[in-house]
């Protein structure tokens, strides 16, 4: 087994709302990372002070996209791909390991299941 934890599709289903708030977090947390501003100001700030107001707001950023990831393996859950909300619940199908597949922008509810090295493209209907 590649996983310890492994979630019932209610159990999946029950942590979609809390999943899809960690998605917006590390979102916005990644804009304050490629948010040219802050970027051109911590660039001319460091030299100076190591960055000031500029420097805080990168590495916030970076602390915060860290920790949501961080939660979300901490949880047993697979981000495969942090724009599209791709995400893989392991669970357990006829005595073997697969992936629980939700894709945030299409469903609001959990309605297909993939095997490990499948991926996305191996996607099958529950």
């Amino acid at each position: 087994m590649r996983h310890e934890r492994h979630y019932s599709l209610q159990e999946a289903g029950a942590a979609l709302e809390w999943v899809g708030e960690v998605l917006a977090k590390m979102r916005a947390a990644r804009e304050a990372l490629v948010d040219s501003e802050a970027r051109a100001a911590l660039a001319q700030a460091a030299p100076g002070n190591g960055g000031g107001a500029p420097g805080r707001v990168v590495s916030q950023g970076f602390l915060q996209l860290r920790d949501g990831a961080a939660a979300l393996a901490g949880a047993g859950i697979v981000l495969r791909d942090l724009n599209r909300g791709l995400i893989d619940f392991p669970t357990l199908r006829d005595g073997r390991e697969v992936y629980l597949c939700w894709v945030e922008a299409e469903e609001d509810e959990i309605g297909f299941w993939h095997d490990l090295d499948a991926g996305y493209p191996g996607r099958q209907p529950l």
